[in-house]
């Protein structure tokens, strides 16, 4: 395979400072470095930034950059907001917990836990706006194999309905069901 992993995800921030304090304070991500240029190195176009990169783990890079000459950042108002986030795996489920009280104790406002059944998760906005999501995985034997089995039949189906496929329900029935009792 030629790609060998994520090299590093880079995001656009409105303050390096604030960022990194987040980040530190919420995530304990540490700054690994820091690049600052008057002109981008790729396309040559003058455009000051600082560039930021952050430990999330594993060999794992987040890395942002704030450019105070560019108009306000948004984002596509045709996506929703819900779609487009970072999803950062925790160890376990008590860990999640300890994350989510936590991130509340810090004014943090915090969405879940939602059972994914393969994994748990809960939500959160960082100060830039950008949704993060922290998982915990809870995969039981064979749902993986089973999903992974279950993906190009999805896909076939998706592809000539672009409705939603059912093949794989099963992961949040329960959940469905309950929240209808």
């Amino acid at each position: 395979m030629l790609v060998q992993g994520i090299h590093h995800v880079a995001y656009r921030c409105r303050d390096v400072q604030e960022t990194i304090r987040f980040y530190k304070d919420a995530l304990d991500m540490d700054l690994i470095l820091a690049i600052s240029e008057d002109h981008v190195p790729s396309t040559k176009e003058p455009n000051p930034y600082m560039h930021i990169f952050l430990d999330a783990g594993r060999g794992n890079v987040l890395a942002f950059f704030e450019l105070p000459d560019s108009a306000p950042q948004g984002r596509d108002e045709n996506t929703p907001a819900w779609v487009q986030h970072l999803a950062f795996q925790v160890e376990d489920v008590a860990t999640l917990e300890r994350s989510k009280a936590k991130l509340q104790a810090m004014g943090i406002e915090v969405l879940g836990p939602t059972n994914h059944e393969i994994f748990q998760s809960i939500y959160l906005h960082d100060p830039n706006g950008h949704r993060i999501e922290l998982a915990a995985n809870t995969v039981k034997p064979g749902q993986l194999e089973r999903l992974r089995e279950l993906a190009p039949l999805m896909i076939e189906e998706w592809g000539r309905t672009h409705r939603a496929v059912k093949h794989a329900a099963w992961l949040h029935e329960k959940e469905f069901a309950q929240a209808t009792e």
